[in-house]
């Protein structure tokens, strides 16, 4: 049994330590200003924070504060110290990583800004923050028919979730077009075309959330990468090559019904506006032997534009993507071994390559990436000492 006095001082200490690993309550949030991306299946949140201190001593952290449902969600986070206005703005790179402090109320998770200087007492810093969320609209009807638009919830807060006292805050959400079925209301909300302004509020004490529902049109592509292979071989002959098998999914409203391509084809802008059969992607420059097929073969229908600075492949599957609908693929391509492996001070050779998806406004659910060697003989294998093989899955 532990003594009285002990079991105490054992308490108090660990009130204390979870005290002084919670965000400082000495920091206010002057004014912020959130603008909501709604206009793809991507989420693109933009926040900007006037944090200032108002406590005695300075600190080097600022806390912004998630739902347990937006950190399930949650693709990026990014923050930026700015100065200046307008054309005259600079924007600094801070380090952001998730921090290790006990769940907030109703599980608010929390991430840590580290500041490039303390913020002393009385002083200010304004940051901006953007983050993306995935998978964060819900179809509405969940089944639609050919000539049908698709209509999508969105959940949020119209008040700034954060660890602080905010003073001032509005938020902006804006749609991808002016059909907006229903909306929570507020005092004081404004629509004007495709925006949605809530606020300014006043006043707020921590860990406020004002819930609201956003049921709009949503006739982007919502194409998700169910999984994504890349092998990046590496040949001694002067040139890497590309291989990527792709699993497509269309991940909106499921299709029902009975799918006619006549009335596709017809009347391209009044059936099958939630389909999608274009895909762009952006691939490196200097790109040369590019091929696109499925298991049948060859797909002719792609289109390459090249330049110096940039390639861009523009691929159409072999029938349009309805909800619910998948397609398999392969991409591949040439690429210049010069332009991707280096040599290091201390004379070992490393391999710089993109690592994410080249689909432009795609989510990537499970990606493989594979790196090998082609190495005909024992002599080219010191050139290459690092790069045997190795495979990363995220």
């Amino acid at each position: 049994m532990v003594p009285q006095p002990l079991l105490t001082l054992f308490l108090f200490l660990s009130l204390l330590s979870i005290v002084n690993s919670s965000p400082s309550q000495h920091l206010q949030i002057a004014n912020a200003e959130r603008r909501i991306d709604l206009t793809s299946h991507i989420i693109k949140v933009y926040l900007t924070l006037k944090v200032e201190n108002l406590g005695t001593s300075p600190t080097s952290e600022v806390h912004i504060a998630f739902s347990p449902t937006e950190v399930e969600h949650l693709a990026i986070v990014r923050a930026a110290a700015t100065s200046g206005k307008r054309k005259k703005k600079t924007y600094v790179p801070l380090d952001v990583k998730s921090a290790e402090l006990p769940d907030g109320p109703n599980g608010t998770k929390f991430f840590s800004i580290t500041l490039l200087t303390p913020l002393s007492k009385g002083e200010t810093t304004t940051l901006e923050v953007l983050y993306i969320l995935t998978h964060s609209l819900e179809p509405f009807p969940v089944e639609i028919s050919q000539s049908e638009s698709q209509l999508v919830y969105f959940r949020d807060s119209a008040i700034l979730l954060s660890p602080y006292h905010v003073k001032q805050q509005t938020t902006f959400i804006k749609t991808p077009s002016t059909r907006v079925e229903s909306f929570t209301v507020m005092d004081p909300t404004k629509r004007a075309g495709t925006e949605l302004k809530y606020g300014p509020y006043e006043n707020h004490p921590p860990y406020s959330y004002s819930p609201v529902l956003i049921h709009f049109e949503n006739n982007n592509a919502f194409a998700v990468v169910e999984e994504l292979e890349r092998e990046i071989e590496i040949s001694h002959w002067g040139s890497v090559q590309v291989t990527e098998r792709y699993s497509l999914v269309h991940a909106g409203a499921r299709h029902k019904g009975v799918f006619s391509r006549v009335e596709y084809q017809t009347k391209p802008g009044g059936t099958g506006v939630s389909s999608f059969k274009h895909l762009l992607a952006k691939l490196p420059p200097r790109v040369h032997s590019v091929y696109y097929r499925d298991g049948i073969g060859n797909i002719s229908s792609s289109h390459l534009r090249t330049d110096s600075w940039k390639s861009e492949l523009e691929i159409e599957p072999r029938y349009p993507l309805f909800g619910g609908w998948k397609s398999t693929f392969v991409i591949g391509y040439g690429l210049p071994l010069q332009d991707f492996l280096f040599e290091s001070p201390d004379g070992r050779r490393y391999l710089n390559f993109t690592f994410g998806c080249p689909l432009v406004e795609t989510v990537v659910d499970k990606l493989i990436v594979k790196v090998g060697l082609l190495l005909l003989t024992e002599n080219c294998a010191p050139l290459f000492q690092l790069l045997l093989y190795a495979i990363v899955e995220v």
